[in-house]
């Protein structure tokens, strides 16, 4: 199937407000990025969300419009300035805008799928990409700004965590994946990681699909895949693992 017949352009769909992304960075023309396409870039053009990149640079001052300045108390780098920050956030920001306003930090707390799901059902968001050593705290506290994560890992700012965030959204706004199932059987829309996938040809360089999935038997199928999803996440996350037993 194209990925163009993947669209259920649903009325629902359609009647929808578009789910809106604003990123607050300097560095705009990194956007829409690897957005622009497959499945993102295609609900992109079918207005099924918008995105904005806001350049925080324009709302710098002075003849040099500079966005950062020395760490107050000394340290290596610069920092991002609480007044030039604030216009960018105000700017995007109409009266009674209610999406939540995100700063993407390597200090923020993870984000998870169940924190996607909620994002989906936000109407949008506002995204602050983070630069040089990190962001004046005061801007983040009056602006209200939740710190999120992608991973224990330091980039060299907030834009592709921006990305990551928008892509694991979008593809679960109505009428972006074809087909539901899809999407409710991957990794940790259960809490666990997903089992393992088959195809075509039975049998690779002396490897076989294994025989439970050509028998035919759906029972068992979904028992021996719901098994295989258990012990992967045992191995590979045994954090997901015992939230998972938890659930019981």
């Amino acid at each position: 199937m194209s990925e163009a017949k993947q669209f259920d352009e649903t009325d629902a769909a359609q009647d929808a407000l578009p789910w809106r992304a604003s990123v607050l960075t300097l560095y705009p023309d990194m956007f829409p990025g690897p957005l622009g396409t497959t499945l993102a870039g295609r609900a992109l053009e079918n207005g099924i969300w918008s995105l904005e990149a806001v350049h925080i640079r324009d709302f710098a001052e002075g003849k040099h419009r500079n966005v950062d300045d020395t760490p107050a108390g000394g340290g290596a780098g610069m920092v991002l300035r609480p007044d030039v920050v604030a216009r960018a956030i105000d700017h995007v920001t109409a009266e009674g805008d209610t999406r939540p306003r995100i700063l993407l930090s390597p200090r923020g707390k993870p984000l998870t799928q169940e924190k996607v799901h909620q994002l989906k059902d936000a109407g949008g968001v506002i995204l602050l990409c983070g630069r040089f050593e990190g962001v004046d705290q005061r801007v983040i506290d009056g602006r209200e700004l939740e710190e999120i994560s992608i991973g224990d890992y330091i980039l060299s700012g907030g834009e592709l965590g921006a990305m990551v965030l928008m892509d694991a959204v979008v593809r679960l706004l109505p009428g972006v994946m074809g087909k539901v199932a899809s999407g409710e059987e991957e990794s940790f829309e259960s809490g666990l990681l997903e089992y393992p996938h088959y195809t075509r040809p039975t049998v690779w360089e002396g490897r076989e699909i294994p025989e439970i999935l050509t028998s035919g038997h759906h029972g068992n199928i979904a028992k021996w895949r719901q098994q295989q999803a258990i012990e992967l996440t045992k191995d590979r996350r045994p954090d997901l693992y015992e939230a998972w037993k938890s659930r019981d």
